[in-house]
């Protein structure tokens, strides 16, 4: 398995050109625009239309388990012979929880706390979404373990814009 690349949305063309993913998952609000990277393939794109929020709040989009499985099976079908990039506003949130659901759909042996630890080491600011992670647990049949793990990790520094990062799953 190769690696997945984390990023805020104003990096995705430079990870795209450094990493050469073909692959993508956008994690953004509803009314957010964006550009795809040419690298990236049109039909390899999924976009996930949800906002970083944990809990349900009028006029903004809660993830739900649906939104979590689109992402489980995007990543399922991922090729991995190039990184798999994800991307969500400012790179913090929704796309590194995305990223830990991804790498332990691909890859369900993995410890989640050595996943977690992994993450942490790669992102100092990175937080990962609380309800995806909930929903993404109980999907992949975790247990708790992942829901756990994230709790162990605990909240990343404070930062106003992620940086680009790669996980490396085992």
């Amino acid at each position: 398995m190769t690696y997945i690349i984390v990023s805020p949305l104003k990096n995705i063309g430079d990870a795209a050109k450094i990493h050469g993913p073909h692959e993508m998952i956008s994690l953004m609000g509803p009314i957010q625009n964006f550009d795809r990277p040419d690298i990236i393939r049109q039909d390899r794109h999924l976009i996930v239309r949800i906002n970083d929020i944990n809990v349900e709040m009028q006029g903004l989009v809660y993830p739900e388990e649906s939104h979590v499985s689109n992402i489980i099976e995007f990543a399922r079908s991922w090729d991995q012979k190039k990184p798999l990039l994800i991307h969500c506003w400012f790179g913090i949130s929704r796309s590194p929880a995305a990223a830990l659901i991804s790498a332990l759909a691909n890859r369900p042996d993995q410890d989640d706390f050595e996943l977690a630890y992994r993450l942490r080491e790669a992102s100092a600011c990175a937080t990962p979404n609380q309800r995806i992670i909930e929903i993404g647990d109980t999907l992949l049949g975790r247990n708790g373990r992942l829901c756990r793990a994230v709790n162990a990790i605990g909240r990343g520094k404070e930062a106003s814009q992620g940086i680009p990062f790669t996980l490396q799953p085992i």
